[in-house]
């Protein structure tokens, strides 16, 4: 029998999930709420499922087994924690939330109630990273000296103003670390170890009306030694790929989107040609550089394929909420480290305190 998915939230990103779904054997989206009608109509319509307009009448759903939660990132706790409640499965788009409290409430809920949880992060479940992770722990690398990554994206002012919530600390949780970058930001955590340590500077640049960031530079200090750079940006014409590069004392590699552009190792490998050849170049479009409806769903449908194995199996997935939280608290940290002008330690006490504008 499929497992039956609901999706609550019917804007953009449900689109995404609709299709990785469509294409992954034993899966089903079968339902979907949202407060607005009207959206509710058109995504029930245009995917041929049920639409509900009061989220416990989805939950009681016998068909829904797993619900998919693709609200604004401020408002994932909520409905995440009620999913969990009703004995539901949690896939929850990223961030996993806003606020380490927040995440941890949608956490404790599903250990609570024994589901299991999911944080969306589907760049980890991408080719040319697992290659690179995979190289990480075999060795390759020798010891990892240098971690950087860059999202040098860009978003129209009408990006911000089309949605109330864009751009606001108590909806979006930060600018383009928080919404665009997190990512990379948890690409470079999985590759080279937990960070020890940040200091980050973040500005206002080039958009009106917006209270977060669109750019930021941080450094970080990983645990096992290693330095590395944070950049992240939604004022960069006309939006450049995003970019991971990994570096140690035997070994250097760049990925630039889905693309392999430096793989030198001071040991060679028999497969290190067929690596460049199959990675060379085999990106298509921007990735969301300058345009948030052009990035692939085929990364949401691996990880959705991995996580409905973990149901199956009750094998642990890999961005469960404690994964899905890192990435949330080193963000949070570099905000601190901005509004504080110090070095932010790792892990976080709480909650960062936002100074009064």
């Amino acid at each position: 029998m499929a497992v039956g998915f609901g999706i609550v939230g019917c804007g953009m990103i449900s689109g995404f999930h609709a299709r990785a779904l469509s294409e992954i054997r034993g899966a089903k989206l079968v339902a979907c709420y949202d407060t607005f009608p009207a959206a509710v109509e058109k995504f029930s319509t245009a995917n041929n499922i049920k639409g509900y307009t009061q989220l416990d009448e989805m939950l009681a759903d016998p068909d829904v087994d797993v619900v998919t939660i693709c609200t604004p990132s401020g408002s994932h706790r909520e409905p995440a924690v009620a999913a969990a409640n009703a004995g539901k499965h949690v896939v929850v788009e990223k961030p996993l939330e806003i606020t380490l409290k927040r995440c941890d409430a949608i956490i404790d809920a599903c250990k609570k109630n024994k589901v299991k949880l999911a944080t969306i992060m589907p760049s980890r479940f991408g080719a040319a990273n697992q290659t690179i992770k995979a190289a990480i722990e075999s060795g390759r690398f020798g010891k990892l000296t240098l971690g950087d990554t860059y999202v040098k994206w860009f978003r129209t002012q009408q990006y911000y103003d089309a949605g109330g919530w864009r751009g606001t600390w108590a909806m979006d949780g930060g600018g383009a670390y928080m919404n665009q970058a997190i990512h990379n930001v948890d690409l470079l955590y999985w590759l080279m170890g937990d960070i020890d340590e940040v200091c980050g500077i973040t500005s206002t640049l080039a958009h009106q009306r917006i209270e977060v960031e669109d750019v930021g530079v941080a450094t970080v200090k990983f645990k096992n030694g290693a330095l590395g750079v944070l950049e992240a940006s939604t004022a960069v014409f006309p939006g450049l790929l995003k970019k991971i590069e990994i570096h140690g004392d035997q070994g250097s590699a760049i990925i630039e989107q889905d693309d392999i552009l430096l793989w030198n190792f001071a040991k060679k490998n028999a497969k290190d040609d067929a690596i460049r050849e199959k990675f060379g170049k085999q990106s298509s479009g921007a990735g969301g550089a300058s345009d948030p409806a052009s990035i692939s769903h085929a990364g949401h449908r691996e990880q959705l394929k991995d996580f409905i194995k973990c149901i199956q199996t009750g094998k642990k997935h890999l961005v469960d909420g404690e994964e899905g939280r890192k990435s949330v608290e080193i963000i949070l940290a570099i905000y601190q480290s901005a509004w504080t002008g110090k070095r932010v330690k790792l892990p976080l006490k709480g909650d960062p305190k936002r100074p009064k504008v």
